[in-house]
Formats: structure tokens, C-alpha cells, sequence
């Protein structure tokens, strides 16, 4: 130990030098070694509970329909004794809510049979949802971590109506992008229902040995009751969920198939505005090839994204960029290992290009590209049997050029302003005890040419003791960037947490330097600022009084500037929230700005800043029972400041109807108001010019879904969104952040921004793993700088000679490597 603090101090003098390229290994080293003696200190974790099912083989020709008629099944062992894990934990199932469930095995797959019973059958859920949505539905699911190391599962889920749900779930996320392809069959019966699974071994990760232990295990979803049973028995006192499975054997002597699979598609679009009509063809390939037993190589050819949903785009005044959902498939498919360190935004490969076109006075844009093709992706991923998991992405986007036209003689020039560009990710993560982690990250984005390279390296774990009660955590991220001048800057992060029982907490603590800098890849807001966090929980594990479920938060945070030493930001909040018994959830929370804070990043300017005012509010959040037909959403806040009138209101409200379980629809109108509002709104002499304003945004939006059957779905989505700021008056900031009145400045700088996104998509899953789908779209913008406040007025702006259409038809088609090798 005394030589670990040695060399810490040492560190400590290479940081308060500031020789970064020497800083970094060292600091590396230092926490590797504090992550070891960490390592040596822990045991290997046991568990308590560990259910044992065991899987024969069988010979015979399995009809996944539900029925369970093929006579393995008669000799096969039971898993049953299903304990509640929400809402009363820890209760055993009723008898007349039993479960019972049998696997069998052969060399291409598991096959799972369950009896679900229920001595009501006429009330089980049922609704018929897209895929991956579960909807108001009684469901049962199968866990697998084909490792048995604790980590994550492989989760298939199924519901009463026959939808399949799949994702791979660690013990923060569930990703439900993933698709798995495999067979399931479902029946309502007398005496409760029934379901029967295929799941092929091509659609798990597991080591190649000859007899297979996995973790296992089965949910089950009563939604009428809102009840959720587990085969192996979850503890709720316990923060770590997966390694709390039972365990499957048995499987042994089995040659998985090859794992490669080609999926063809084929698209067109017509699209039509005000400038005339065009037509688009594409065609493009998806390759997933097992390289195998534990990597998979994912590939895309010539990408084709035009039917990702639409982004919820805003009014943005704020000095940040607005941050968008990944939509396109490929980047949202199984990427938890690239999500280590928190350092991938994916929406930068393909987005803005990194120049803008900069016109002489003389000159007049006549073309410039918002975003930059993509040209091929690929991805490999995965973890072997010591538990080393390895990620590799690379993305190549395409050289851009932006047009200038001059205005005297009519030349064109083509302007470059994104290069060919290389963006790559790679990670290893090892995991260890069931219930650790340490990972290595690396992101790097070349450009060809003078344009700029970025590189960002990070150091990130995750340590729990043995029986999972206490957990260290934290991280140490580098970033170079090299561009006219070169840079470099770091983040780290240490955080400590009690994660069991009804009583947790943690302290985290933060510093950000102020060069450190991740945005060429990943996205990130703030620098130069260290940061001290608190947070105390208290839950209920089983019903209490009126109240399923309840807990009650209260954090704590503050933030302070690196170079000045003010407080940027600082709060307390006091959260409360439960479910009823009758299933309905409420929240509601008060928080405190108790002290005056220093905004460095509204003036836009470096080394400035602007006076921000205490601040006090609340929220409320009240969602009812999803069950009945009826239900709302309604979520109010309001925050007030000791600044004249300043205040932001915030109004939620969202009924939806299910009509039938074929059919439903969900409305939400948000309005929010701020009044006297602060912030930046020109420069002027190379100072910043300030505005007091009063902001209202109204949203619209409808979704609506009407389900033929189990694969094919129709779904509506549209938004109106229209915002407007006006100015009351314009000030001059001060160097003490503090600002004054400006009388000269007379420049139109209101804003109106409206906003209208429709889409209706056609969706049929004809067969495993092949889609067609068919989608008509039309939207519409428009800004201006006269406010309006007549919403008549607004809607015909908007829509008058400025709508876009679009109908486009996809067809991708799975085609099983295994399944047409006989016909090469």
C-alpha cells in the first residue's frame, strides 16, 4: 500500500506540472494497479438460490406451434416454482398462477415449452403491439448468458398475443435495437396459455466445450396484475440482477452451425416539394458473419437510412448544440460494449461536415450539404470464455463539397468542406468475479488532408464486492486533438455507492480540464470545471400501505469553475415517487438553487461570464394505469428566479385510448413558458449583446398503431412543434458578469420556428428476419423573424409552398448461409 501512495504522489507532480504526455501513462498505471490490489482483495462472488435445470437432446423433428406434442417432451424435467420479484418480493406463485417449463436441446438450437396457468384465462392481456414493443400484454421471457459469468443476458421475450421482444441486457441497459432471428408460438387455452421457442445457438454468444453450463433464467409478466415472477428468485435488496440466475446443463457434444447470414434490400423513394419531383433507387447488402463461438462481424454496404424516424428538432438558443437519438439501425444494434465510457456519439459519422462555407462579399452560396454520405460500416463485437470482450467499429464517410457562386462573373467553385473520413472505435472490456469490469476505449477520427484528427483514450471500471454491496466505480479519459493547434485534455471521474438493501448512496467526484475535448466522435458540453455529487436513496422492497412500490431520492450537486474558482452550478433536489396498488405512479420533487452561480458559456465569449440568479421549483409526474383502455400522463413543473420576473413553466399532458388490442392511440400537447428570460443574442463591437425575452414553445404530436397480426403493423406519427422568442429589451454584459441596459442596439433578432413532421409506415415481417416495409412521409419548416401568435396563421406559413413528401418502399431479405450452401 505505501508504495501505491509513493507513486501517487509522484503522479500528483506530473499533474501539477502540467506535462500531460507524461501525466498520462503514468496515471494509467496508477489506476491499474489500484484496480489490482482492488482484484486481489475481492473473492469470488457466490450465490445463494442457484436453481438447476437440467436439458436433454432429442432426435425428433420440432413444430414450434405451440401444441407440445412431440413425445421428448413427456420425460423432460420441470422448472417451476416461480417467486414474485415485483411488486411483494420474495412471494411464491400461487398455485393457480403456476408456471412450468421444459428445454430440450439438438445441434442447431434449444427449444423451450412453458405452461403458463392462470384460472382466468378470459382476462390475460393480450394486445397485439409492433415488434420489441410490449404494450399491455402478458408476457414470458427466457434469460440466457451462455458464459454463466453474470454479465449479461441474451433475453427473448414473448408475448400472449404472439409478439416476439429481444434484447441484450446488462445490468444498466436493455438494448432492444438487437434482433435476434428465432422461432416462437403461442395459445390461450383453458386452463391459462402456452408458449413454445426456438432459440438456434447462431442467436447466443457461448465458449466452445464440450458440456455447456449456462445462466438461465425465466420471467413471467401477469399484467393485469402487474406482477412479475422469476424461476430463480431476485432479491430486490440487491443492486446486481443477472448474476442471480439458476443454471442450465446438460447441453454437451453439440457443433453449432456456421454463423453467416446475408440480407439483402432493395429501396425506392419518390419524393416532391415545390421544386419538382425525383426519384431514388438503392440497393445495398448486411453481412453477419460468426468469425466464432464468442465474435461476430457485422457489415454494411452501400447504407441506406431513409426511413429512420425524423428527429424532434427545437428551437435552439442555447450556446450548446441540441443532441439527437440514434435512429438508423446499424449504430443502435448491439453496441453496449461501444457505449463503454460514454464516449460515442454515432450521429457524428454521417452528420455536419467539420468546415462551413465561408462566401466573400462578393460571392452567394448555392449549395451546401447539412450532412455527409456514408459508405460503408463495419462492426465486430464480442466476449470469449475468460470474459474479454472486444469491440471494433469503422465507418468511412465521403469527401463533400459545398458550392459558391460569384456574383460579378457567374463562376461556381466546389469547396471542400469534409474530406474522406475514417471514424473508428475499439474496445476491451474484461470482466471478472460476475460482477466487475475493466475497460480500455479508444476513438479515433482521421480526415484526409490539413483537416482536423481527433483521438480520445479512456481507462473505465467497475468494481463490486462479493456479495454486491458496495460498488467503486470511476474513469480516466485522455483527448488529443491535432488541427491548427494542437491540444490536449483530460476527464476523471471516481464514484463510490452502496448498492444494497433498502438504504443506498454514493459520492462521485469529477474533474474536467479545459482543453479535454471529445466532439469529433462523441459529444460533450462542458470543460474546465471540477465537480462533487451525493445522492441517498430509500425504497420499499414490498407493498406498503396504499403503496406496490416506493422509494425517495435526494441529491446533491455543485460545480466549480477550474480557473476562476466560482460555482457554475449548484442544487438540491428531494424526489419522491410510488405505484400505487391500483398500479397508478406518481412522483413529485422539489429542488434549490440556494446560491447565485456564473454561467461561462452563454456569452459565447472566452474568459466571461453571465450572473445567474437563485432559483427554487418543483415537478409533479402522475401516470395512470396502462391496463385500462384510458389512460394519461400529466407532468407539471415550474422553477421561479430572484430575478424580476423570470420564470419557466412546463405543462405536460398525455391521454391515450386502446380501443381494441389491434388498435390505440396516444395524443401529448406540451406547452412551455418562460418569462423574462436572460441570454445571449448578437456581438456587437466584439461584445456580447444580451436580451431579456419572453419564450412560449407548444408541441403537438399523435401516435397512433393498428396491428393486423403478430407481423404486420400500421403506425402514425406526427409532431407540430412551434416556438417563438421576443425580445423585450437588450443589455450589454459587464465584465463582472453582472449587465446594463442597451439603447443603440435595434437589430431584429426574434425568433418563430415552426415545425411539422407525418409519417405512416406500413410494416410486415413476411418471414424471420425479412421486412418489407412501406412509408409515406411529409414535413415542413419554417423560421422567421416576426413573431406570430395566431396559430392559424402559423399552420398556414408553414405549410404554404413549403412541404416536402416522401413514399418509399423497402424490401431486406434474411438469407441463412446453412440453408443455401447445398444449392452452391
Amino acid at each position: 500500500m505505501k508504495i501505491w501512495v509513493d507513486n501517487h504522489k509522484k503522479t500528483l507532480n506530473f499533474f501539477q506540472t502540467n506535462h500531460l504526455s507524461l501525466f498520462l501513462p503514468q496515471l494509467l498505471i496508477l489506476n491499474m494497479r489500484f484496480l489490482l490490489l482492488l482484484f486481489c482483495i475481492s473473492s469470488s462472488l457466490v450465490w445463494s438460490q442457484k436453481k438447476v435445470l437440467n436439458a436433454i437432446p432429442t432426435q425428433e423433428i420440432m413444430v414450434i406451434n405451440a401444441e407440445i406434442t412431440e413425445s421428448i417432451w413427456e420425460n423432460t424435467e420441470i422448472a417451476t416454482g416461480f417467486v414474485m420479484t415485483e411488486p411483494d418480493n420474495g412471494v411464491p406463485a400461487a398455485f393457480e398462477k403456476r408456471t412450468e417449463v421444459k428445454v430440450v436441446y439438438d445441434n442447431e438450437a434449444i427449444y423451450i415449452a412453458a405452461k403458463l396457468y392462470d384460472h382466468q384465462p378470459q382476462l390475460i392481456q393480450k394486445e397485439l403491439t409492433q415488434r420489441d414493443n410490449f404494450g399491455v400484454s402478458d408476457h414470458f421471457g427466457v434469460f440466457i448468458n451462455g458464459f454463466n459469468d453474470g454479465q449479461q443476458d441474451f433475453r427473448f421475450f414473448v408475448s400472449a398475443a404472439g409478439v416476439q421482444m429481444d434484447c441484450l441486457a446488462t445490468e444498466l441497459t436493455q438494448d432492444f435495437s438487437w434482433d435476434a432471428i428465432w422461432e416462437s408460438a403461442v395459445k390461450i387455452t383453458e386452463f391459462g396459455w402456452v408458449v413454445e421457442l426456438k432459440i438456434p445457438y447462431a442467436a447466443l454468444r457461448f465458449g466452445k466445450k464440450e458440456h455447456q453450463v449456462w445462466g438461465l433464467n425465466f420471467q413471467r409478466e401477469l399484467r393485469r396484475d402487474r406482477q412479475t415472477y422469476n424461476w430463480n428468485p431476485v432479491d430486490a435488496s440487491i443492486g446486481a440482477i443477472i448474476p442471480q440466475a439458476g443454471i442450465l446443463q446438460g447441453i454437451k457434444n453439440i457443433n453449432p452451425p456456421t454463423r453467416l447470414f446475408f440480407i439483402p434490400y432493395g429501396s425506392s423513394y419518390v419524393e416532391k416539394n415545390q421544386n419538382g419531383q425525383g426519384e431514388t433507387y438503392k440497393a445495398g447488402l448486411d453481412i453477419k458473419y460468426g468469425i466464432n463461438d464468442s465474435f461476430t462481424l457485422d457489415a454494411i454496404l452501400i447504407p441506406d437510412f431513409g426511413q429512420a424516424a425524423f428527429d424532434d428538432v427545437e428551437l435552439n438558443l442555447s450556446p450548446f448544440e441540441q443532441q439527437f437519438n440514434e435512429n438508423r439501425p446499424f449504430f443502435t444494434e448491439g453496441t453496449d460494449l461501444f457505449s463503454k465510457g460514454n464516449l460515442l456519439y454515432s450521429r457524428r459519422i454521417g452528420g455536419n461536415p467539420s468546415r462551413r462555407l465561408q462566401p466573400n462579399d462578393d460571392e452567394t452560396i448555392i449549395g451546401a450539404p447539412t450532412t455527409v454520405n456514408l459508405i460503408n460500416a463495419t462492426k465486430i463485437s464480442g466476449r470469449n470464455k475468460k470474459g474479454l470482450g472486444v469491440g471494433f467499429l469503422n465507418a468511412v464517410t465521403e469527401q463533400t463539397f459545398g458550392t459558391i457562386q460569384n456574383n460579378n462573373t457567374g463562376e461556381i467553385s466546389r469547396i471542400e468542406i469534409e474530406p474522406l473520413t475514417n471514424y473508428n472505435v475499439t474496445v476491451f472490456d474484461q470482466r471478472f468475479n460476475q460482477n466487475s469490469s475493466v475497460a480500455f476505449v479508444n476513438t479515433n477520427v482521421w480526415r484526409n488532408g490539413d483537416f482536423r484528427d481527433a483521438n480520445v483514450s479512456a481507462v473505465v471500471f467497475d468494481l463490486n464486492t462479493p456479495k454486491n454491496t458496495y460498488n467503486l466505480s470511476g474513469d480516466f479519459k485522455y483527448s488529443s486533438i491535432r488541427d491548427f493547434e494542437n491540444t490536449q485534455g483530460f476527464n476523471t471521474t471516481l464514484e463510490f455507492a452502496k448498492t444494497h438493501s433498502q438504504h443506498r448512496y454514493s459520492v462521485r467526484g469529477r474533474y474536467f480540464s479545459k482543453d479535454y475535448n471529445i466532439n469529433d466522435l462523441g459529444i460533450n458540453f462542458m470543460t474546465n470545471f471540477h465537480s462533487v455529487s451525493a445522492r441517498y436513496n430509500y425504497r420499499i422492497l414490498n407493498p406498503v400501505g396504499i403503496f406496490n412500490t416506493f422509494r425517495i431520492n435526494t441529491n446533491f450537486y455543485s460545480e466549480i469553475h477550474n480557473g476562476t474558482g466560482k460555482i457554475q452550478q449548484t442544487w438540491y433536489n428531494i424526489v419522491a415517487q410510488g405505484t400505487t396498488r391500483k398500479n397508478d405512479f406518481m412522483q413529485i420533487g422539489i429542488y434549490t438553487n440556494p446560491f447565485e452561480t456564473y454561467d461561462f458559456y452563454e456569452p459565447r465569449l472566452e474568459n466571461r461570464w453571465l450572473n445567474m440568479p437563485k432559483s427554487h421549483g418543483f415537478w409533479m409526474f402522475f401516470s395512470s394505469n396502462y391496463n385500462r383502455k384510458f389512460a394519461l400522463d400529466f407532468e407539471p413543473s415550474y422553477r421561479k428566479y430572484e430575478q424580476n420576473n423570470r420564470a419557466d413553466l412546463n405543462v405536460l399532458v398525455s391521454p391515450r385510448f386502446r380501443f381494441s388490442d389491434k388498435f390505440s392511440l396516444i395524443y401529448s400537447i406540451n406547452y412551455i413558458g418562460q418569462t423574462s428570460d436572460v441570454g445571449w443574442v448578437d456581438f456587437q463591437n466584439n461584445e456580447s449583446i444580451l436580451a431579456e425575452r419572453d419564450r412560449t414553445t407548444l408541441t403537438n404530436a399523435i401516435r397512433g398503431k393498428f396491428s393486423l397480426n403478430e407481423t404486420m403493423t400500421f403506425n402514425l406519427v406526427t409532431r407540430h412543434y412551434i416556438s417563438y422568442a421576443e425580445n423585450l429589451g437588450f443589455f450589454d454584459l459587464q465584465n463582472d458578469g453582472s449587465f446594463t441596459e442597451n439603447t443603440t442596439y435595434n437589430l431584429d433578432r426574434d425568433s418563430n420556428l415552426n415545425l411539422w413532421n407525418f409519417d405512416l409506415s406500413y410494416s410486415w415481417w413476411f418471414a424471420p428476419g425479412s421486412e418489407i416495409s412501406v412509408l409515406y412521409r411529409n414535413n415542413a419548416q419554417n423560421f422567421s423573424r416576426e413573431i406570430s401568435r395566431n396559430m392559424n396563421e402559423n399552420v398556414s406559413n408553414l405549410f404554404q409552398n413549403n412541404l416536402n413528401h416522401t413514399f418509399s418502399i423497402s424490401i431486406r431479405y434474411f438469407v441463412d448461409y446453412n440453408r443455401i450452401k447445398n444449392w452452391i
